[in-house]
């Protein structure tokens, strides 16, 4: 089976184009506990898990491009940025963790495109683990299961925030200190 060279971008592209969306479902009736919410929280979690799809498609079929490489994380950033402002908009979260978190990212994200010309730096796997814990985060912080389960549910998302937010941290050091090291022996060959 052969699938078109650029399917897995597309994806990509898609999970971009789902964060407006998301971001107007999230916060166009003020966040409360409504079918929106819920949706808005599906279109999340549907958008952020495709990123596993994209990156899978372009491996099995040797389709990996350095477009994907750049693209694919700046979807994640862009999806879980979008919710992580629209969580702290609606003062689910607090702005120093969304500061934090948006910090690391951009200012990879910058050096990404800054180093392109030369070489693509895809991403760790430090860098994924993060990804997927602020996925998860994200997902239990936006779906109103409060309502469902009751407000103790609130306990296990600091905890899993927590656990996210350390991660976005460490993985953007490990990134840097990787960057560095690399720099260096470049120059010295």
């Amino acid at each position: 089976m052969t699938i078109p060279r650029q399917l897995p971008n597309a994806i990509t592209v898609v999970r971009i184009l789902c964060a407006p969306v998301f971001v107007w479902m999230l916060l166009a009736d003020g966040g409360a506990d409504t079918a929106l919410r819920w949706w808005a929280a599906v279109l999340f979690i549907v958008a952020i898990a495709t990123d596993g799809i994209d990156g899978y498609l372009a491996r099995k079929y040797e389709i990996v491009t350095d477009l994907g490489k750049l693209l694919d994380p700046i979807a994640d950033k862009v999806l879980t940025g979008a919710a992580f402002v629209g969580l702290s908009i609606l003062f689910e979260l607090p702005w120093w963790i969304t500061i934090i978190v948006l910090v690391r990212e951009v200012g990879i994200t910058i050096h990404r495109l800054v180093v392109a010309s030369s070489h693509v730096v895809a991403a760790a796997w430090m860098g994924k683990l993060k990804t997927v814990a602020q996925g998860v985060a994200l997902s239990l912080a936006l779906l109103p299961l409060w309502t469902v389960v009751g407000e103790w549910i609130h306990v296990v998302n600091m905890v899993v925030m927590t656990v996210a937010v350390v991660l976005t941290v460490a993985s953007g050091i490990d990134y840097v200190v990787t960057e560095v090291r690399g720099a260096r022996r470049k120059a010295r060959a």
